[in-house]
Protein backbone atom coordinates (compact mmCIF):
# COMPACT_ATOMS: atom_id res chain seq x y z
CA UNK A 1 0.00 0.00 0.00
CA UNK A 2 0.79 3.73 -0.61
CA UNK A 3 2.46 4.73 2.64
CA UNK A 4 1.72 8.04 1.47
CA UNK A 5 -1.82 7.40 0.90
CA UNK A 6 -1.91 5.40 4.32
CA UNK A 7 -0.85 8.31 6.16
CA UNK A 8 -3.49 10.41 4.55
CA UNK A 9 -6.22 8.01 5.91
CA UNK A 10 -4.57 8.17 9.48
CA UNK A 11 -4.62 11.16 9.52
CA UNK A 12 -8.54 11.50 8.44
CA UNK A 13 -9.23 8.93 11.09
CA UNK A 14 -7.76 11.27 13.77
CA UNK A 15 -9.48 14.36 12.71
CA UNK A 16 -13.07 12.16 12.56
CA UNK A 17 -12.14 10.78 16.18
CA UNK A 18 -11.76 13.99 17.59
CA UNK A 19 -14.67 16.04 15.52
CA UNK A 20 -16.95 13.23 17.07
CA UNK A 21 -15.43 12.50 20.49
CA UNK A 22 -13.97 15.67 21.81
CA UNK A 23 -10.98 17.81 20.96
CA UNK A 24 -7.73 18.23 22.45
CA UNK A 25 -7.15 21.39 24.27
CA UNK A 26 -3.26 23.23 23.82
CA UNK A 27 -2.99 21.47 27.42
CA UNK A 28 -3.53 18.01 26.10
CA UNK A 29 -6.55 17.22 27.93
CA UNK A 30 -10.04 16.08 26.21
CA UNK A 31 -12.66 18.98 25.36
CA UNK A 32 -16.19 17.65 25.72
CA UNK A 33 -17.80 17.81 22.16
CA UNK A 34 -21.11 20.38 22.23
CA UNK A 35 -23.23 19.97 19.72
CA UNK A 36 -23.83 23.59 18.40
CA UNK A 37 -27.16 23.14 17.63
CA UNK A 38 -27.84 22.46 21.65
CA UNK A 39 -25.67 25.45 23.12
CA UNK A 40 -28.12 27.27 24.58
CA UNK A 41 -30.59 24.32 25.60
CA UNK A 42 -30.04 24.33 29.23
CA UNK A 43 -29.72 28.47 28.98
CA UNK A 44 -33.33 29.26 30.73
CA UNK A 45 -32.37 26.88 33.62
CA UNK A 46 -30.45 29.99 35.54
CA UNK A 47 -34.14 31.64 35.51
CA UNK A 48 -36.03 28.94 36.47
CA UNK A 49 -36.14 30.58 40.39
CA UNK A 50 -37.36 34.20 38.81
CA UNK A 51 -40.32 34.96 40.99
CA UNK A 52 -43.07 37.35 41.11
CA UNK A 53 -43.66 40.43 41.32
CA UNK A 54 -41.55 41.10 38.05
CA UNK A 55 -38.82 43.95 39.14
CA UNK A 56 -38.70 47.10 36.99
CA UNK A 57 -35.86 46.95 34.40
CA UNK A 58 -36.53 49.24 31.47
CA UNK A 59 -38.54 47.23 29.32
CA UNK A 60 -41.79 48.78 28.34
CA UNK A 61 -44.37 46.09 28.62
CA UNK A 62 -47.50 45.62 26.37
CA UNK A 63 -50.57 43.64 25.92
CA UNK A 64 -51.13 41.96 22.58
CA UNK A 65 -54.56 41.78 21.17
CA UNK A 66 -54.15 40.72 17.57
CA UNK A 67 -56.95 41.75 15.80
CA UNK A 68 -59.63 41.37 18.95
CA UNK A 69 -60.06 45.28 18.97
CA UNK A 70 -62.92 45.14 20.95
CA UNK A 71 -61.20 43.52 24.09
CA UNK A 72 -59.65 46.59 24.83
CA UNK A 73 -62.33 48.53 25.92
CA UNK A 74 -61.99 48.44 30.19
CA UNK A 75 -59.31 46.26 29.77
CA UNK A 76 -56.91 46.33 33.14
CA UNK A 77 -53.93 47.14 31.67
CA UNK A 78 -55.79 50.86 31.33
CA UNK A 79 -55.11 51.57 35.31
CA UNK A 80 -52.03 49.29 35.35
CA UNK A 81 -49.13 51.59 35.82
CA UNK A 82 -46.84 48.83 34.19
CA UNK A 83 -48.09 48.33 31.33
CA UNK A 84 -47.34 51.12 28.62
CA UNK A 85 -50.48 50.20 26.14
CA UNK A 86 -51.56 47.50 23.28
CA UNK A 87 -50.15 46.30 20.28
CA UNK A 88 -53.03 45.71 18.12
CA UNK A 89 -52.55 43.82 15.06
CA UNK A 90 -54.32 45.73 11.68
CA UNK A 91 -54.43 43.89 7.92
CA UNK A 92 -53.36 45.14 5.05
CA UNK A 93 -57.19 44.35 3.70
CA UNK A 94 -58.85 47.01 5.79
CA UNK A 95 -56.68 49.75 6.31
CA UNK A 96 -56.30 50.09 1.91
CA UNK A 97 -59.53 48.63 0.93
CA UNK A 98 -58.95 50.11 -3.12
CA UNK A 99 -56.45 50.30 -4.52
CA UNK A 100 -54.30 53.42 -3.28
CA UNK A 101 -57.67 54.40 -1.10
CA UNK A 102 -56.56 54.26 2.72
CA UNK A 103 -58.77 53.77 5.53
CA UNK A 104 -57.55 53.97 8.97
CA UNK A 105 -60.07 55.16 10.82
CA UNK A 106 -60.01 52.04 13.30
CA UNK A 107 -56.13 52.70 13.66
CA UNK A 108 -57.12 56.41 15.04
CA UNK A 109 -60.40 54.92 16.98
CA UNK A 110 -57.34 53.23 18.80
CA UNK A 111 -55.32 55.72 19.50
CA UNK A 112 -57.35 57.89 21.04
CA UNK A 113 -58.86 55.42 23.09
CA UNK A 114 -55.10 54.70 24.31
CA UNK A 115 -54.17 58.10 24.69
CA UNK A 116 -57.50 59.15 27.05
CA UNK A 117 -56.07 56.61 29.55
CA UNK A 118 -52.05 57.97 28.92
CA UNK A 119 -51.64 54.41 27.03
CA UNK A 120 -49.80 54.35 23.60
CA UNK A 121 -50.66 52.93 20.32
CA UNK A 122 -48.38 49.99 18.87
CA UNK A 123 -49.08 48.96 15.42
CA UNK A 124 -48.61 45.37 14.18
CA UNK A 125 -49.18 45.46 10.57
CA UNK A 126 -50.84 42.18 9.04
CA UNK A 127 -49.75 40.88 5.77
CA UNK A 128 -49.91 37.09 6.52
CA UNK A 129 -52.74 35.32 8.20
CA UNK A 130 -53.00 32.05 10.33
CA UNK A 131 -56.40 31.05 9.25
CA UNK A 132 -57.56 29.47 5.73
CA UNK A 133 -60.24 31.56 5.32
CA UNK A 134 -58.88 35.39 6.28
CA UNK A 135 -56.21 36.16 3.39
CA UNK A 136 -55.28 39.77 5.15
CA UNK A 137 -54.71 41.79 1.76
CA UNK A 138 -56.77 44.30 -0.44
CA UNK A 139 -59.21 42.32 -3.10
CA UNK A 140 -56.93 43.81 -5.84
CA UNK A 141 -53.67 42.41 -5.27
CA UNK A 142 -55.32 38.88 -6.00
CA UNK A 143 -55.33 39.90 -9.98
CA UNK A 144 -53.47 38.93 -12.38
CA UNK A 145 -51.07 42.06 -12.79
CA UNK A 146 -49.70 40.91 -8.71
CA UNK A 147 -49.68 37.49 -9.80
CA UNK A 148 -52.14 35.96 -7.30
CA UNK A 149 -50.62 38.07 -4.36
CA UNK A 150 -50.50 35.69 -1.79
CA UNK A 151 -48.93 32.05 -1.19
CA UNK A 152 -50.75 29.20 1.08
CA UNK A 153 -48.87 28.43 4.22
CA UNK A 154 -49.11 24.81 5.02
CA UNK A 155 -50.01 23.24 8.13
CA UNK A 156 -48.41 19.59 9.56
CA UNK A 157 -51.04 17.76 7.84
CA UNK A 158 -50.45 19.54 4.88
CA UNK A 159 -53.61 21.34 4.89
CA UNK A 160 -53.64 25.35 4.00
CA UNK A 161 -53.64 26.96 7.70
CA UNK A 162 -52.99 30.51 6.19
CA UNK A 163 -51.79 32.94 3.87
CA UNK A 164 -48.88 35.36 2.88
CA UNK A 165 -48.27 38.08 0.71
CA UNK A 166 -45.70 37.42 -1.81
CA UNK A 167 -43.47 40.67 -1.02
CA UNK A 168 -41.18 39.33 -3.28
CA UNK A 169 -43.32 40.46 -6.02
CA UNK A 170 -42.66 43.64 -6.89
CA UNK A 171 -46.00 45.11 -7.96
CA UNK A 172 -46.81 43.65 -4.58
CA UNK A 173 -43.93 45.36 -2.77
CA UNK A 174 -44.41 48.80 -4.47
CA UNK A 175 -48.16 48.71 -2.96
CA UNK A 176 -46.53 47.81 0.69
CA UNK A 177 -44.43 50.40 0.58
CA UNK A 178 -46.76 52.65 -0.30
CA UNK A 179 -49.11 51.38 2.46
CA UNK A 180 -46.27 52.23 5.18
CA UNK A 181 -45.16 55.79 3.61
CA UNK A 182 -48.96 56.67 4.28
CA UNK A 183 -49.14 55.38 7.73
CA UNK A 184 -45.80 56.89 8.81
CA UNK A 185 -47.44 60.39 7.30
CA UNK A 186 -50.67 59.63 9.63
CA UNK A 187 -49.09 58.41 12.73
CA UNK A 188 -45.36 58.58 13.12
CA UNK A 189 -44.37 60.47 16.39
CA UNK A 190 -47.79 59.87 17.36
CA UNK A 191 -48.14 56.04 18.33
CA UNK A 192 -45.65 54.35 20.16
CA UNK A 193 -44.35 52.09 17.22
CA UNK A 194 -44.82 50.15 14.21
CA UNK A 195 -43.88 46.32 13.82
CA UNK A 196 -44.34 43.95 10.77
CA UNK A 197 -45.10 40.38 11.01
CA UNK A 198 -42.31 37.51 10.98
CA UNK A 199 -40.44 36.47 8.13
CA UNK A 200 -40.97 32.89 8.47
CA UNK A 201 -42.56 31.59 5.58
CA UNK A 202 -43.44 28.04 3.86
CA UNK A 203 -42.80 28.80 0.00
CA UNK A 204 -40.20 27.37 -2.32
CA UNK A 205 -39.52 27.65 -5.97
CA UNK A 206 -42.06 25.00 -6.95
CA UNK A 207 -44.72 26.72 -5.89
CA UNK A 208 -43.69 29.78 -7.29
CA UNK A 209 -41.15 30.17 -9.58
CA UNK A 210 -40.59 34.10 -8.88
CA UNK A 211 -39.53 33.34 -5.54
CA UNK A 212 -35.77 33.15 -4.32
CA UNK A 213 -34.95 33.39 -0.55
CA UNK A 214 -32.56 36.09 -1.93
CA UNK A 215 -35.21 38.05 -3.34
CA UNK A 216 -37.12 37.36 -0.01
CA UNK A 217 -33.75 39.06 1.42
CA UNK A 218 -34.03 42.51 -0.40
CA UNK A 219 -38.14 42.07 -0.62
CA UNK A 220 -37.82 41.87 3.26
CA UNK A 221 -34.71 44.96 4.03
CA UNK A 222 -36.77 47.25 1.13
CA UNK A 223 -39.57 47.28 3.91
CA UNK A 224 -37.29 47.83 6.60
CA UNK A 225 -35.77 50.95 4.83
CA UNK A 226 -39.33 52.50 4.08
CA UNK A 227 -40.34 52.04 8.02
CA UNK A 228 -36.95 53.93 8.83
CA UNK A 229 -38.02 56.64 6.40
CA UNK A 230 -41.52 56.64 7.00
CA UNK A 231 -41.55 56.45 10.91
CA UNK A 232 -38.17 58.46 11.67
CA UNK A 233 -39.53 58.97 15.72
CA UNK A 234 -41.61 56.59 16.27
CA UNK A 235 -39.80 52.84 16.99
CA UNK A 236 -39.71 50.80 14.24
CA UNK A 237 -39.44 46.71 14.19
CA UNK A 238 -39.63 43.82 11.78
CA UNK A 239 -39.80 40.69 13.13
CA UNK A 240 -36.73 37.93 12.04
CA UNK A 241 -37.95 34.79 13.22
CA UNK A 242 -36.96 32.28 10.57
CA UNK A 243 -35.78 32.69 7.18
CA UNK A 244 -36.89 29.89 3.72
CA UNK A 245 -33.75 28.41 2.31
CA UNK A 246 -31.92 27.78 5.38
CA UNK A 247 -31.70 25.95 9.38
CA UNK A 248 -29.46 27.12 11.35
CA UNK A 249 -27.06 26.49 12.60
CA UNK A 250 -26.59 23.48 9.94
CA UNK A 251 -27.84 25.07 6.81
CA UNK A 252 -26.18 28.82 7.50
CA UNK A 253 -26.92 31.18 3.89
CA UNK A 254 -26.51 33.97 5.89
CA UNK A 255 -30.22 35.26 5.17
CA UNK A 256 -31.12 35.63 8.96
CA UNK A 257 -27.86 37.18 9.71
CA UNK A 258 -27.89 39.60 7.05
CA UNK A 259 -31.60 40.86 8.53
CA UNK A 260 -30.10 41.27 11.59
CA UNK A 261 -27.06 42.98 10.53
CA UNK A 262 -29.21 45.68 7.95
CA UNK A 263 -31.69 46.71 10.81
CA UNK A 264 -28.76 47.71 13.34
CA UNK A 265 -26.88 49.23 10.27
CA UNK A 266 -29.67 51.52 9.29
CA UNK A 267 -31.54 52.04 12.70
CA UNK A 268 -34.89 49.30 12.60
CA UNK A 269 -35.38 46.82 15.49
CA UNK A 270 -35.42 43.54 15.18
CA UNK A 271 -38.13 41.48 17.24
CA UNK A 272 -39.34 37.71 17.43
CA UNK A 273 -43.08 36.62 17.95
CA UNK A 274 -42.89 33.52 20.21
CA UNK A 275 -40.47 33.31 23.27
CA UNK A 276 -40.36 29.84 23.75
CA UNK A 277 -36.58 29.59 25.48
CA UNK A 278 -36.93 25.37 25.98
CA UNK A 279 -37.17 25.08 21.70
CA UNK A 280 -33.84 24.46 20.03
CA UNK A 281 -35.39 26.02 16.89
CA UNK A 282 -36.10 29.30 18.23
CA UNK A 283 -33.29 28.85 20.53
CA UNK A 284 -31.03 28.62 16.97
CA UNK A 285 -32.19 31.26 15.34
CA UNK A 286 -33.91 34.58 16.71
CA UNK A 287 -32.59 34.53 19.97
CA UNK A 288 -29.60 33.38 19.48
CA UNK A 289 -29.42 36.37 16.80
CA UNK A 290 -30.62 39.15 19.80
CA UNK A 291 -28.41 37.04 22.62
CA UNK A 292 -24.88 36.49 20.56
CA UNK A 293 -24.87 39.98 19.31
CA UNK A 294 -24.97 43.82 20.61
CA UNK A 295 -27.60 46.51 19.08
CA UNK A 296 -28.14 49.83 19.51
CA UNK A 297 -31.51 48.96 17.95
CA UNK A 298 -34.95 47.93 20.19
CA UNK A 299 -35.00 44.81 20.21
CA UNK A 300 -38.19 43.01 21.20
CA UNK A 301 -40.22 39.49 22.15
CA UNK A 302 -43.38 38.57 21.92
CA UNK A 303 -45.13 36.25 24.60
CA UNK A 304 -47.79 34.82 21.79
CA UNK A 305 -50.27 32.31 21.41
CA UNK A 306 -49.55 29.39 23.76
CA UNK A 307 -46.00 30.77 24.97
CA UNK A 308 -47.80 30.83 28.60
CA UNK A 309 -47.58 26.86 28.80
CA UNK A 310 -44.61 26.43 26.52
CA UNK A 311 -46.16 26.22 23.43
CA UNK A 312 -46.41 27.95 20.17
CA UNK A 313 -49.92 28.84 17.62
CA UNK A 314 -48.22 25.83 15.11
CA UNK A 315 -48.50 23.36 18.05
CA UNK A 316 -52.47 24.04 17.65
CA UNK A 317 -52.20 23.47 13.53
CA UNK A 318 -53.87 20.23 12.15
CA UNK A 319 -51.47 17.29 12.33
CA UNK A 320 -49.20 19.12 15.08
CA UNK A 321 -50.54 17.50 18.51
CA UNK A 322 -53.43 15.82 19.59
CA UNK A 323 -55.85 17.80 22.22
CA UNK A 324 -54.16 15.05 24.67
CA UNK A 325 -51.13 16.17 24.26
CA UNK A 326 -51.91 20.30 24.59
CA UNK A 327 -54.27 19.94 27.42
CA UNK A 328 -51.20 17.56 29.33
CA UNK A 329 -48.23 19.95 28.33
CA UNK A 330 -50.90 22.67 30.05
CA UNK A 331 -51.71 20.60 32.67
CA UNK A 332 -48.22 20.13 33.90
CA UNK A 333 -46.65 23.69 33.40
CA UNK A 334 -46.35 26.35 36.28
CA UNK A 335 -46.42 29.81 35.66
CA UNK A 336 -43.95 30.39 33.39
CA UNK A 337 -44.70 34.37 33.16
CA UNK A 338 -41.44 35.48 35.46
CA UNK A 339 -39.05 33.04 33.44
CA UNK A 340 -40.28 34.80 30.41
CA UNK A 341 -39.46 37.67 32.07
CA UNK A 342 -35.56 37.13 33.14
CA UNK A 343 -35.27 35.22 30.21
CA UNK A 344 -35.98 37.60 27.89
CA UNK A 345 -34.32 40.62 30.11
CA UNK A 346 -30.90 39.14 30.73
CA UNK A 347 -30.36 36.75 27.78
CA UNK A 348 -31.90 38.83 24.77
CA UNK A 349 -31.75 42.05 26.68
CA UNK A 350 -34.41 42.90 25.17
CA UNK A 351 -36.40 46.91 25.05
CA UNK A 352 -39.78 45.75 24.26
CA UNK A 353 -42.29 42.99 25.75
CA UNK A 354 -45.57 41.85 24.15
CA UNK A 355 -48.01 40.23 26.19
CA UNK A 356 -50.86 38.03 24.42
CA UNK A 357 -54.19 38.64 25.71
CA UNK A 358 -55.26 34.51 26.17
CA UNK A 359 -57.14 33.89 29.24
CA UNK A 360 -56.97 32.00 31.59
CA UNK A 361 -53.08 32.91 31.37
CA UNK A 362 -52.94 36.46 31.28
CA UNK A 363 -54.78 37.09 34.03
Amino acid sequence: MNPRLNGRRGLFRCVLFLAFFGLTSPQGQAEAYVNPAKRYADAHKQYLDAACPIPVDGIKHFVYFARDREALRDHPLLTHPRLEGAQIMYPWSLLEPEEGRYDFSIIQEDYEYLQEHGKKLFIQLQDRTFSPEFRGVPAYIDGPEYSGGVMPQYAPDGSVDGWAAKQWHPKVLERFVALLVALGEAFDGKIEGINLQETAMSVNKEEDDSFSPEIYVEAIKANMLTLKQAFPQSAKIQYANFMPGEWLPWEDEGYLRSIYEYGESIGVGLGNPDLMPKRTGQLNHALAMMHEHQYTVPLSVAVQDGNYTGLTGADFLPGANTAEDLEKQAAQTKNLVPMLHAFASDFLRVDYMFWVHQEPHFS
